[in-house]
């Protein structure tokens, strides 16, 4: 029988919990619900994209075979959402393998994340 353990968060490392938080914060909408200065809280739905402080933090490389885990956003406009996001702090990484599909970003700590057309 399983468990039936209901997930709240999905919480990623990182050096700036308050600093990736707003980086979030603009590309969702969603507002910070909690902050200090080990962890920050996005959204009030049934689960919340949250960060927490590790000391000596680095984000992982793309493309990395190390990189165990990313985020999937869906977006009215890829183009114009690319662009938004860079200008927030995102990189675009050389390597895309999407094509017309998705684009790769990552956040201003190094977390990859896709976005595509909804």
């Amino acid at each position: 029988m399983p468990v039936q353990a209901t997930p709240t968060a999905i919480i990623l490392d990182c050096a700036d919990p308050k600093g990736l938080a707003e980086f979030y914060r603009n590309a969702t909408g969603w507002r910070i619900t909690d902050s200090d200065a080990d962890s920050a809280y996005l959204g009030d739905g049934p689960v919340q994209l949250a960060f927490q402080r590790v000391d000596g933090y680095r984000g992982p490389g793309w493309p990395d075979a190390g990189k165990h885990a990313h985020l999937d956003f869906a977006v009215d406009d890829v183009a114009a959402a690319v662009t938004e996001l860079l200008a927030l702090g995102a990189t675009k990484p050389e390597f895309q393998p999407g094509g017309d599909q998705w684009t790769v970003l990552a956040d201003p700590e190094g977390h990859p994340f896709c976005i595509a057309a909804t």
